[in-house]
């Protein structure tokens, strides 16, 4: 018997009613609109017609993407009485024309301020591999469910490291494009001038296919750069040979425990990277971030926490009133570093064509768990799994999150952030596409306990 996408759709389905609720990914599950997309779908190739090879995959987004007919709560209870969206997203409705059928709305952080997703409101995302665990955030139900084979592939967001914190704890792959590429168009915005979109995958060719569906320039979305012309799609299979692949060391290798040291050594041994690099002013940018990420967040949300502040998120409630009341003058001096900053990280990507470092400090934390201490330094743990990621995206390069499995992390994944210039995703994407088929870098079925 003929095996169908509406076949496939319905293992989706069953696959997430039976794993979903001990995970949490999904606050939304449009299994209707699934089936109707996928009789569609099944009609084109019973027609004879030429379909993508998105054509009846299945994926989910990060509720902060507006769905039509579905209300786009960003993970917040202020939201969850608004209207429902009355037009998809720009990304959705471009893999709506790739043939891809959305399956549903995923967990995060309250208003994508978090690495964590312990949301207060919808219940924490578990980490698939170790349910005990955090799933990272904000977009911890899209790498979750993911890493449960719940969905192939997901859409998140990344402002501060939202995309490569899940990836890296979860197990699984993840791309955060240049700043720029992507249309923000019909999603909740966190921090304008940082916020970027971007995939999770099970693997390299799938989150190369779905990334290249999303991008190209949106005229009505001004944070779209003109330069974000649609690129030709990646050969994957191109190696690396010739490329200039250095390892970030000082600010980096002070912030990883032995899993992260384990992930990257193993890492850098395969790609032949030997030279150890230091990346311009890491700490000045992690600090101009969070002062750009509190000001922007805290305004945008100033008239809400005015009328309803025990409504927020606890866990990020005051960092948003902190941010509102920042002296104008500290974003103003933060936004004039990150000029100079990009053009330090974009001349140190005239010597090198890749730079690798973890994507988090440690493996997937218990939930729950308020320090960490890092190298001797106590930190905050929800900020703290930021660490690594803040520098790379205050300069907007793009980033491929790789899935490794070090030994010391006993079963837990830690993955590591393969770093290209800006607009160069090819060269990240060609260097998680040989990490993959060299065996090291791979998605593992979930234990589920």
């Amino acid at each position: 018997m003929k095996h169908t996408i509406r076949d496939s759709i319905e293992q989706h389905i069953q696959t997430i009613e039976r794993v979903d609720p001990v995970v949490n990914a999904f606050t939304f599950k449009s299994f209707e609109r699934a089936r109707l997309e996928a009789d569609q779908a099944d009609q084109l190739i019973n027609a004879g017609v030429p379909v993508s090879p998105l054509c009846g995959v299945g994926y989910g987004v990060k509720n902060l993407f507006d769905v039509q007919g579905v209300t786009t709560i960003a993970g917040s209870k202020i939201l969850a009485q608004a209207p429902a969206a009355k037009s998809d997203a720009v990304l959705v409705e471009r893999l709506q024309k790739a043939g891809a059928i959305m399956l549903g709305c995923l967990n995060m952080d309250e208003f994508a301020y978090g690495f964590t997703t312990e949301n207060t409101h919808y219940g924490p995302t578990h980490n698939p591999h170790r349910l005990s665990c955090i799933a990272g955030g904000s977009s911890g139900g899209s790498g979750a469910s993911v890493a449960a084979e719940m969905l192939p592939f997901s859409l998140g967001s990344d402002t501060n490291g939202s995309i490569r914190v899940p990836a890296s704890l979860c197990g699984v792959w993840g791309i955060k494009p240049t700043f720029g590429r992507l249309s923000r168009r019909g999603t909740y915005p966190f921090v304008n001038s940082i916020d970027h979109l971007g995939v999770f995958a099970n693997g390299v060719e799938l989150l190369s296919s779905s990334y290249d569906a999303i991008q190209g320039p949106d005229p009505l979305d001004p944070g779209c750069a003109a330069l974000s012309i649609h690129a030709t799609r990646p050969s994957l299979s191109q190696g690396i040979h010739g490329l200039r692949i250095g390892v970030l060391g000082d600010y980096f290798s002070d912030h990883a425990l032995d899993a992260a040291q384990e992930s990257l050594e193993s890492v850098a041994k395969l790609l032949g990277a030997t030279q150890v690099v230091s990346w311009p002013d890491a700490h000045l940018a992690r600090a101009a971030a969070f002062v750009t990420t509190a000001s922007e967040g805290g305004v945008l949300h100033l008239e809400e926490l005015k009328r309803q502040a025990p409504d927020f998120e606890p866990l990020s409630v005051d960092r948003f009133l902190a941010g509102a009341l920042q002296p104008v003058e500290w974003y103003l001096k933060a936004q004039r570093f990150r000029r100079l900053y990009r053009q330090k990280v974009n001349d140190l990507f005239r010597h090198w064509d890749i730079l690798i470092c973890p994507a988090t400090p440690v493996p997937a934390i218990e939930i729950g768990t308020d320090w960490l201490v890092i190298n001797g330094q106590t930190m905050p743990a929800r900020a703290a799994m930021g660490v690594l990621t803040q520098p790379i995206s205050f300069a907007g390069c793009p980033v491929v999150a790789a899935p490794v499995w070090p030994d010391s992390a006993k079963g837990l994944p830690l993955g590591v952030q393969v770093i290209a210039a800006p607009w160069r995703e090819d060269l990240a994407l060609r260097v998680g596409y040989f990490l993959q088929t060299s065996g090291l870098c791979h998605v593992k079925s979930p234990s589920l306990n």
